[in-house]
């Protein structure tokens, strides 16, 4: 048997944007429905590394897989594996930078088109590296975005970023001089940030607006301040189990007595149909995307699938 061993460059050409909205509402749709399996983030610490697993499983698909990535001397490396569910054989092995960014903007993305106003034409990003670009994309995937505006720290980059995503999308981009500013008036608002303080105030934000919070991943960290919490209606995460274990966002206002588990709702359940989304223009909704592995091995099953069909990769004897 061989597998098939896919390179960023590969990811790049067989991933779009489109792609990953459509693989992970289908994996949200199926996880609420209990036809996909999905298991939190373990990590595994040392002195001077990391190693982190995510495994997910989808039966109707016919795959199991998993991401790992470590972080280490030389920086960040990811990968995916992806298994044949029913006989477990690998069948792919995928470096997994590109696809881990496309999915994590797919996931605010499907987010966004059940949670925000249809008519929301404004976005508010704070945060303007990596993930930031990914986010933007997706959001005008799903919505008519007519305007940004963007707030980093770094005033020379956030320039940059205004820039390059104005050409990128067709839009106007403006980069701002603070968060407050780019989170006023804004029907969506996106923290994209490695920050372990708030970085977004509830008292900024309009009746209406809906919040993708994606970077912090931590218990001691916060993206949102305690009154983005109190004003929201409807929070929503991609998994309640791993946001008790990573979610500072959410864990800290639990901790403090305003906000208890069983407000917090799994998007997919509001994707499947279980749970209600927005029911009114004037509420406040919060989606807090920590990163699933079914939305890794959603995209990895597209991207295989893909790559079979068109040639794609190199194979492995094994």
């Amino acid at each position: 048997m061989s597998v098939l061993y896919l390179r960023e460059e590969d990811i790049e050409a067989l991933l779009s944007m489109q792609d990953a909205l459509v693989a992970v509402e289908q994996a949200f749709r199926a996880l609420g429905m209990g036809d996909a399996r999905n298991q939190p983030r373990r990590r595994i610490q040392l002195p001077h590394s990391m190693l982190n697993v995510m495994p997910a499983g989808w039966a109707s698909r016919g795959y199991l897989g998993f991401k790992y990535y470590t972080v280490g001397s030389q920086g960040i490396r990811f990968w995916v594996h992806l298994l044949d569910a029913d006989t477990g054989a690998l069948l792919a092995v995928m470096q997994a930078n590109r696809l881990g960014q496309q999915r994590t903007g797919a996931a605010s993305g499907v987010a966004t088109t059940f949670l925000s106003r249809p008519d929301s034409t404004t976005v508010g990003i704070i945060g303007t590296g990596w993930q930031a670009e990914s986010q933007l994309q997706a959001l005008c995937g799903v919505r008519p975005i007519r305007t940004v505006r963007c707030y980093g720290r770094d005033r020379a980059r956030r320039q940059i970023f205004a820039k390059t995503m104005s050409s990128r999308l067709g839009i106007d981009v403006h980069a701002v001089d603070s968060a407050k500013e780019a989170v006023q008036k804004a029907d969506v608002v996106v923290a994209a940030t490695a920050s372990s303080e708030p970085v977004i105030l509830g008292k900024w934000l309009q009746p209406g607006c809906h919040v993708n919070a994606m970077g912090a991943n931590r218990i001691d960290a916060r993206e949102l301040d305690d009154d983005v919490i109190r004003r929201s209606t409807l929070i929503t995460v991609d998994s309640v189990e791993q946001a008790k274990l990573e979610a500072g966002d959410l864990v800290q206002p639990i901790e403090k007595g305003f906000l208890s588990w069983e407000r917090v709702r799994e998007i997919c359940d509001v994707v499947s149909g279980k749970v209600h989304g927005r029911t009114a223009d004037d509420e406040i909704t919060v989606f807090k995307s920590l990163g699933i592995a079914i939305e890794d091995v959603a995209a990895a099953a597209l991207v295989y699938e893909k790559a079979r069909h068109e040639h794609v990769g190199t194979e492995l004897p094994l």
